[in-house]
């Protein structure tokens, strides 16, 4: 039986649907690269809309104007102001400035006022304020630069410092004047053509104001400008009495900001260009078709650490049916990364190298401290690379201090997708995969590795077919000093027999590391197990997803996902197939009181109705396999379950990654967490990150792990291309590690998440937790890539938050008798 719930804490979905556009009002030059005139500004304000029993409630063009001391007069501008803004209130707006292209004027950005009314009235953006600036000096083609132009040729006129009136005097008085959040986080820079290089420009040269930029058609060259650019015509570049001067293009062209860029500051371009612009007719002049050169802008951004990127073609020109199409879709893209309150900042540790690392796993340690490991690409934590990816565990103790790290590194590749409990004594077991050359070729073989508590290693073991690749993404610990392995193998592990692409592989290692036994299975597709969690009696629970049916199963098209439990001796006692034609699979796995809870995600239909896109989905499961209740929720965006952690009475946090706004987003794909209580009603939601991208890889596969802490904590470790509270970002994406509070009794009563030593205050409480070996009641796991982490004692479940940010979560529970 399917019901529907909405939270208390909770008031709005994000809808992310694209509207129809409206009809086009600027025409171009098809044989250049300038933009056309436009209207003069509006003398009084106007609703932006005409109103209509259809039309959606309109906003207001207000025309403002500022006295610049940079430029030495007014600043004129256009401001739209949504529908119910009031300057009077308690309610902050995130900005955004909006920059005409060579030759208009802040009217061509007018007609944007009813897509605008439209995006925010369906919920695809959230409610801001915009500015459209005019720029007329240097006759209109200034580029938003700070022209050096002091000379006085026919037509011309001496330059003045545009972008930096429009970076300090205008933003100042956009702050003071309206109800606009003051923060980098909340405010957007966008353009087209001439305006989309300086949107470019501001983006990227002042990160400390802008965290994203909507660059349209934009008219940037690379290495150099072509001959007969605008560039060189009206004294933007110029120097003295030169009104173009190669140099100081060079020392304002993208590549100079992009070499500078602070990674510490993030920032999202949305990048758009039409596929039928101007064709240079010199063959040698092909590089600067501008939808050339917004590819090679594309290119060489995603490559810059600290910038993310979106690319779109469209079909059409240098024209407005293009822009408009790219302002819709880039700003539905745009407000994925754009706060809409004040932030709240993520506290914690930040840790990372010049390259990609991610999240290995988390393990609170009896006395207070916590072990992470963390997948490097570089040099970190003071250690040297060993080359490919290395592993470093770290252990932190109960005030923050780092005791030790130690580095699983050889020349090739080492990834880890777990930490667990390796015995009473502090030890610790992580485990993964290794590449190892055998006899010249190089494959994937699964790992493990225990780790004493000073940091020494005591073992390390790897198996697999020489000739395949082979992977563990889940570890439990087996509540005697060592460990189950769950992952995949795509040649054959031990006696087992391939039964399609990829097959399913759990396996033991004992105390000393010796591999006593291991098992085989799958479908005639790829199947992979993600994920362990201890099972009665000294066996194993593992989960994951089939591309087939399963021995025993049936498939319900697609992928599918899967439950099944093993006992001590590596006999299959039950397997659950279930799913939807679309993609199904379970990330993460914990035992319960009466059996085993699963989290993961859906591309369809397992609750009642689905949001769209991906829902999360929690399931439980008896002792016998029995499906006993199932939960799925979500936003209109994707969103996944990665990490559920069980405690006291069988209460639940589960954790995930989502892009849309199960609360108050803070910006790109955010870490999201949602209380679930033992019967599978669902509680309280929040959503934490940074303005980039956490919780997710860019190819939306989930990195973050869950464990308990001490005392009513939790540990959430997450991979994030952002950068936490006084931390900087190293280079593309970090791992950082938090404490969160967590309310015992399930209120969701919100706390501040914290560092290492430095737990967030909030509502406590919970069963203590003093061993953490995986053989009693409560878990915690969590996904790298889709992984499981460890079950651990009647620990309190932490209750992530940020804020007081709300939204509607819609979710759907099917409950089931017991067999």
């Amino acid at each position: 039986m399917g019901w529907t719930r909405t939270t208390a804490a909770t008031t709005a979905t994000m809808a992310l649907v694209a509207a129809g556009l409206l009809a086009g009002g600027v025409s171009a030059n098809a044989s250049t690269v300038h933009e056309t005139s436009a209207a003069a500004p509006p003398a009084a304000a106007v609703p932006a809309a005409a109103p209509s029993a259809a039309a959606p409630p309109a906003g207001q063009l207000v025309p403002g104007q500022l006295q610049s001391a940079v430029v030495g007069g007014p600043i004129d501008y256009t401001a739209y102001l949504p529908a119910g803004y009031d300057p009077d209130a308690s309610t902050r707006y995130p900005s955004v400035y909006l920059l005409h292209g060579r030759g208009d004027s802040q009217s061509a950005w007018q007609q944007v006022a009813g897509d605008l009314d439209e995006m925010i009235a369906d919920g695809s953006i959230p409610p801001m304020v915009v500015i459209m600036p005019d720029a007329p000096w240097s006759d209109r083609g200034n580029y938003y630069v700070d022209s050096q132009y002091t000379g006085t040729a026919p037509g011309t006129s001496p330059g003045v410092a545009v972008e930096s009136a429009f970076t300090t005097d205008l933003i100042d008085w956009v702050d003071s004047h309206y109800a606009t959040i003051a923060d980098r986080a909340a405010r957007v820079v966008g353009g087209y053509s001439m305006g989309g290089a300086g949107a470019l420009r501001f983006a990227t040269a002042h990160p400390e104001l802008f965290s994203a930029g909507l660059v349209l058609s934009p008219a940037v060259y690379y290495p150099s400008t072509p001959v007969d650019s605008s560039t060189r015509e009206f004294g933007a570049y110029g120097v003295g009495d030169a009104l173009y001067d190669e140099s100081r293009y060079q020392a304002l062209n993208y590549p100079a900001t992009f070499a500078a860029f602070d990674p510490a500051r993030p920032v999202h371009l949305f990048i758009a260009v039409g596929d039928d612009e101007y064709v240079n007719p010199a063959p040698e002049d092909a590089i600067h078709d501008l939808d050339y050169e917004a590819a090679t802008l594309y290119n060489q951004a995603k490559r810059v650490p600290g910038i993310t990127a979106e690319f779109r073609a469209y079909d059409g020109g240098h024209d407005w049916g293009v822009w408009e199409q790219g302002f819709r879709e880039g700003m539905r893209d745009i407000s994925g990364y754009l706060a809409t309150e004040p932030v709240e900042p993520l506290t914690g540790v930040q840790t990372g190298s010049a390259g990609d690392d991610f999240a290995g796993g988390v393990l609170g340690s009896p006395d207070g401290g916590v072990v992470q490991a963390v997948n490097v690409a570089g040099d970190a934590l003071g250690q040297t690379a060993a080359g490919g990816t290395d592993v470093l565990v770290q252990k932190f103790s109960a005030d923050g201090t780092s005791e030790w790290v130690t580095p699983l590194a050889t020349a090739l590749n080492e990834r880890m997708y777990g930490v667990v409990s390796g015995g009473g004594d502090g030890s610790v077991i992580t485990a993964g995969y290794q590449r190892t050359d055998h006899a010249g070729a190089q494959n994937d073989d699964a790992f493990a590795a225990k780790i004493g508590p000073r940091g020494s290693v005591l073992w390390s073991t790897a198996f697999g077919d020489p000739a395949a690749a082979d992977r563990a993404y889940g570890v439990t610990a087996d509540g005697q000093g060592g460990a189950f392995l769950a992952g995949y193998s795509s040649g054959v592990v031990g006696d087992g027999a391939p039964a399609g692409d990829k097959d399913a592989v759990v396996a033991h290692v004992d105390a000393a590391g010796a591999v006593t036994w291991s098992a085989q299975f799958g479908s005639p597709g790829e199947d992979k197990a993600f994920a362990a969690a201890p099972a009665p009696d000294g066996g194993v629970y593992v989960g994951g997803t089939a591309g087939g049916a399963m021995p025993g199963a049936t498939s319900a098209g697609g992928y599918d996902a899967w439950v099944a439990e093993y006992s001590a001796e590596g006999e299959q006692l039950w397997l659950q197939q279930f799913g939807t034609s679309e993609t199904d699979q379970v990330s993460a796995l914990a035992a319960t009181a009466t059996g085993v809870v699963a989290a993961g995600f859906t591309g369809g239909t397992l609750g009642a109705s689905s949001s769209g896109g991906n829902d999360a989905v929690v399931a439980a499961f008896g002792v016998d396999g029995s499906s006993e209740w199932l939960t799925q929720a979500g936003t209109p965006a994707d969103d996944r379950a990665a990490g559920v952690l069980v405690g006291a009475d069988d209460r639940m946090l589960v954790a995930g990654h989502t892009s849309g706004a199960f609360g108050s987003p803070a910006g790109g794909v955010d870490v999201f967490t949602l209380a679930v209580d033992s019967s599978g009603a669902p509680g309280d939601v929040r959503q934490l990150g940074t303005p980039q991208r956490d919780g997710a890889d860019v190819y939306d596969e989930a990195n973050l792990f869950i464990a308990p802490g001490a005392s009513g904590q939790a540990w959430l470790q997450a991979v994030t291309y952002g950068s936490i509270a006084d931390a900087s970002n190293a280079g593309g994406a970090d791992v950082f590690l938090t404490s969160v509070p967590f309310a015992a009794d399930g209120s969701g009563e919100p706390g501040h998440p914290g560092g290492p030593g430095a737990p967030g205050e909030g509502a406590g409480g919970g069963a203590p937790g003093a061993g953490a070996d995986g053989s009693a009641v409560g878990g915690a796991s969590g996904a790298l890539g889709e992984t499981g982490l460890e079950l651990a004692r009647a620990l309190a479940i932490a209750l992530l938050v940020l804020g007081a940010g709300v939204s509607v979560l819609v979710l759907r529970r099917r409950l089931h008798a017991r067999a």
